[in-house]
């Protein structure tokens, strides 16, 4: 699946460049930053020389190697096959952590919101793009055939208001909240009061 979600297009560009915009305004060139599920990087490129570090990682290992033969990186970054929940990360270390299209896929994502709540300096920011499924009814009937059959990953479903809940919830205020078309992922940067 690696080699098919990385050459598949962004399909709004529009969308896309609005996010990186929003981004860009609360990353600072002081901030060590850590983005989960970053895939082939292309975001994490874009975004490592706006802070003075960037550590991007991926469940996929292949998706890191995949990743690094699309190009070079910023030297300030890098990029390393890992498992946000479960690898060790100091708390109280990190500016700003990213994760976009990811949320949905986590085992647990309240758990896994408490742990970059956890890891955030006061005043770090939370920068997240959530396909919230809880609505989609066709996705939660043929999800655990396509558990099952390997053809899909296993899913959470939430609603947007659950998300906003599990975000304010873990201490964070939500700065950022915006939805491009009806059924795009909700763009949301929450930060850490402080």
């Amino acid at each position: 699946m690696a080699k098919r979600y990385i050459a598949a297009p962004i399909r709004d560009t529009a969308a896309y460049e609005h996010k990186l915009a929003l981004t860009r305004k609360h990353l600072r060139p002081d901030m060590a930053a850590l983005e989960f599920g970053c895939g082939s990087g292309n975001t994490a490129r874009l975004h490592a020389p706006l802070v003075k570090s960037y550590r991007a990682i991926d469940l996929s290992s292949k998706m890191i190697e995949i990743g690094r033969a699309e190009g070079p990186t910023p030297d300030n970054m890098t990029m390393e096959p890992a498992d946000f929940d479960r690898i060790e990360i100091a708390p109280d270390s990190l500016d700003a952590v990213l994760a976009m299209s990811v949320l949905h896929l986590v085992p647990d994502p309240e758990a896994t919101i408490a742990k970059v709540r956890g890891v955030l300096r006061p005043g770090g920011v939370f920068v997240t793009s959530t396909a919230c499924l809880k609505s989609m009814w066709p996705l939660r009937l043929l999800a655990p055939i396509g558990r099952a059959t390997g053809l899909i990953p296993p899913l959470a479903f939430f609603s947007d208001d659950e998300l906003r809940a599990m975000m304010t919830g873990a201490g964070f205020e939500i700065v950022e909240d915006w939805r491009g078309e009806r059924r795009a992922p909700l763009f949301l940067i929450a930060r850490v009061a402080g």
